[in-house]
């Protein structure tokens, strides 16, 4: 009777803030929807300027679109600096082609099935198809950025699609290898996902007019926030709720990723509890992933995780402090605290 009642608020609790976190941010998108609807048609007709017998394949890869993180910044930065114009919305088509390219390999090298609760392209049609659908995206980025009528743009996504793909590099050269440091996760972590975040605030700030402090600070902002996102969505693989996911839980442990919690836990852990974890790792099996999770909650690795989050999502409001108050800049930090909350929700023990 009292698990039913614990499970029925837990429940509860989770839905409640499922509400505030939607709430959040539909604020924070609602004043720049029209952008982002600009984005989306801008990119569907980008995709289909592709082969004809290509677009199929490319079109299952745009509609696995998620928030349009990346040109909701390109957005906020262009209007937080300067002036909203059209620059701006070939820049965000830019990235976030570059953006679904790397989800296209990520997905191959992972082995992964389903993404956003449905399969892959590489679950329909394979990985010859799915690497080079991947590269033609790339491809196609770099030759829309070549189209400015100054090689700055081009020059700077040509650099971070170079940064992350190195940071894909280094991470599976890295795997599984249980002796990685905090160090050398937080390199991966900023090469490979926040190089994105980043790149889209520079860009942001540089079309939208910024002063070159101002696209410092903006830069800076992206990579924090784009550290903390993805020290999130680590963590959503060990503490997140399948439903909601949309994928299976465990996917970096079985693709022998080490990423922060468990880091902490293999630091914190009593010498028989490492030992278990480490072999557990090294010869995955699911049925582990209980185990781990208690582990994990034994030497408080969630809560070490959001500690961190929190400490990078402070440091991206204070980048922020150069910037002149505007709209677009209280939505910047409001993305913040958006983050904040999502990564409270995993506080939530299923």
């Amino acid at each position: 009777m009292l698990a039913a009642e614990i499970k029925a608020k837990v429940a509860s609790a989770s839905s409640s803030q499922t509400s505030q976190n939607l709430s959040v941010w539909k604020e924070i998108v609602e004043p720049i929807r029209p952008f982002l609807d600009r984005v989306a048609g801008q990119l569907s007709d980008q995709v289909d300027a592709f082969d004809p017998e290509i677009v199929p394949y490319a079109r299952y890869a745009l509609t696995n679109q998620g928030k349009q993180l990346r040109p909701v910044l390109v957005a906020l930065s262009g209007g937080a600096t300067g002036e909203m114009n059209e620059d701006l919305e070939k820049a965000a088509v830019i990235i976030e082609m570059v953006h679904l390219a790397t989800l296209v390999h990520d997905d191959v090298m992972d082995a992964a099935e389903v993404r956003r609760r449905r399969p892959t392209l590489a679950a329909n049609w394979g990985n010859q198809i799915s690497v080079l659908v991947g590269d033609c995206l790339f491809a196609h980025a770099v030759r829309l950025a070549a189209s400015f009528p100054t090689p700055e743009v081009c020059r700077a996504v040509a650099s971070a699609t170079n940064t992350v793909c190195s940071g894909e590099i280094l991470q599976s050269r890295k795997r599984p290898n249980l002796d990685v440091t905090r160090a050398e996760y937080f390199k991966v972590v900023e090469m490979k996902t926040a190089e994105l975040f980043a790149l889209s605030c520079d860009l942001g700030a540089w079309l939208g007019g910024a002063s070159h402090s101002g696209r410092q600070a903006l830069r800076q902002y992206g990579l924090d926030l784009g550290t903390a996102y993805q020290i999130y969505d680590d963590c959503v693989d060990l503490f997140g709720h399948e439903a909601s996911v949309g994928k299976s839980l465990g996917n970096d442990l079985e693709n022998g990723k080490v990423t922060l919690p468990i880091l902490v836990a293999l630091e914190k852990a009593e010498l028989a509890d490492r030992n278990y974890l480490r072999n557990c790792i090294q010869d995955w099996d699911p049925r582990f992933f209980s185990k781990i999770l208690e582990l994990l909650d034994k030497y408080d690795a969630r809560n070490s995780a959001r500690e961190v989050i929190d400490q990078y999502l402070e440091s991206a409001r204070c980048c922020l402090e150069p910037i002149l108050d505007s709209p677009s800049r209280r939505s910047l930090i409001s993305l913040t605290q958006f983050l904040a909350q999502l990564t409270d929700s995993l506080a939530i023990p299923d």
